[in-house]
């Protein structure tokens, strides 16, 4: 691809992935200064002339959320005060995309607070990948592309797909999400009923559907301290599984997170690179990376060129 009006930039966020979509796309990775002065505030300077440009910034707001989430902010800030075309931030992933409304007295609904913040700061467009809740698109005045991984997990779990094959959400939550996956690969759909007693902490209830003797697929959103997970898993190993890989998008693995999963008996799990993963976490023999570069690349061609973008939502 060909085209100067077209710039990249990345914050230090996940460099790897923003280099990853550069080489899909075939342009260079824009150059930017994005560092901390000693006392920790953030500084940022944008290299390249991007005057009218069509300027797209990948960073995933994750570990540390409030450090990466600032850099995008003072990224965007600059982009506009240099007169770039229009701007659009990348999300892979969305922090604090969990606090998207009240459901206790005197909390904020922050993921409200941050699509303002990123509006304010001179956002003209949002592309996002696998929002926690659809409803935050709603959190914005602009354009909102609202990606999914399955077309990537799709490709890899087809190879693996088998008769004995079940798609297990792992709340009522994610049932869509899960009914969708199962669809596509023409599996049966198992359903975990819980109940959460508080952030982090989850209690399993019951089953609903047939997983004896079923190699079951926990699909999800994201996976935090794995203590959903690795609970889910010995439900289905007591109600008879033969076995219990699972999926995420987002590998947040916060915490005991890693430890909980090289000590289950969990077969495999699977993220996508929106998150680079920890040093633990990526010498863990039981996690998998799958790529979504390719799909942002398209996404991000598509936006760029003024074409349909919705060929990629599944």
């Amino acid at each position: 691809m060909n085209d100067d009006r077209l710039k990249i930039l990345s914050g230090n966020a996940n460099r790897a992935l923003s280099c990853a979509i550069c080489n899909e796309l075939g342009v260079p990775l824009g150059g930017a200064d994005v560092k901390a002065f000693s006392d920790g505030e953030i500084f940022v300077q944008i290299h390249d002339n991007v005057r009218g440009a069509d300027v797209f910034v990948v960073q995933p707001t994750c570990t540390p959320v409030e450090r990466h989430l600032m850099e995008i902010i003072f990224m965007i800030d600059a982009l506009k005060r240099a007169s770039a075309g229009r701007i659009t931030a990348v999300l892979p992933y969305y922090g604090y995309a969990r606090q998207d409304r009240k459901d206790r007295s005197r909390v904020p609904i922050s993921a409200k607070v941050v699509a303002s913040m990123l509006e304010r700061a001179g956002t003209d467009r949002i592309l996002a990948l696998d929002l926690h809740a659809a409803q935050i698109q709603g959190f914005f005045d602009i354009p909102v592309d609202h990606l999914f991984a399955t077309p990537v997990s799709i490709e890899y779990f087809r190879g693996l797909a088998d008769d004995a094959l079940t798609v297990v959400s792992p709340d009522a939550g994610g049932v869509e999400r899960a009914r969708a996956f199962a669809k596509r690969l023409e599996v049966p759909l198992a359903i975990i009923d819980k109940r959460r007693e508080q952030p982090n902490v989850a209690e399993v209830m019951h089953i609903i559907g047939d997983v004896q003797d079923r190699n079951c697929l926990i699909i999800d959103d994201l996976i935090d301290t794995a203590g959903t997970l690795v609970k889910a898993t010995e439900a289905l190993l007591e109600q008879g599984a033969a076995s219990v890989t699972a999926f995420a998008t987002h590998a947040v693995l916060s915490g005991p997170a890693v430890h909980r999963i090289n000590h289950s008996r969990l077969k495999e799990v699977v993220f996508t690179d929106s998150i680079p993963l920890s040093e633990e976490a990526a010498r863990s023999g039981r996690i998998r990376v799958l790529s979504v570069a390719t799909l942002l690349a398209r996404a991000i061609q598509s936006i760029h060129e003024e074409t349909s973008v919705s060929t990629l939502f599944v």
